[in-house]
């Protein structure tokens, strides 16, 4: 079933849930941006896959890079305008996707309670989640 929900989720915004829970991190972070090395900690990864993961997202707009004014070997990794639309439009597809799969065991109030602490549980979270 995850690996279905997983696919749907991606053919829908042509991200990976790995992708998106990057844009996530990014969207809760102050001034929705991270250095690349934290970036990397809070996904339980390396940095050369943040950077990996982060170059497609960059050339689709929804991320960019910025470096530290002070330290130049400090990168940031951005979200932007467009990358936290795709945020926006992806917790509808996770709500959409948990009412699937709790709809027999939970009203709809509570599976919106769950889509929203589950949000915030990636967001705010470092370590593997997948």
């Amino acid at each position: 079933m995850e690996a279905r929900l997983a696919g749907e989720f991606s053919s829908i915004h042509g991200l990976s849930v790995n992708e998106m829970f990057l844009l996530m991190q990014l969207e809760h972070a102050p001034l929705q941006r991270l250095p690349r090395v934290e970036l990397a900690k809070r996904l339980n990864t390396s940095a050369s896959t943040v950077t990996r993961m982060a170059t497609p997202m960059e050339k689709l707009g929804l991320v960019s890079r910025q470096s530290d004014a002070r330290d130049a070997r400090l990168a940031f990794v951005v979200l932007t305008e467009a990358g936290a639309t795709r945020v926006a439009e992806a917790r509808a597809t996770f709500a959409k996707q948990a009412a699937y799969v709790f709809r027999d065991r939970w009203d709809n109030e509570e599976i919106e309670q769950l889509s929203a602490l589950l949000g915030r549980l990636v967001a705010g979270t470092p370590g593997d989640l997948t």
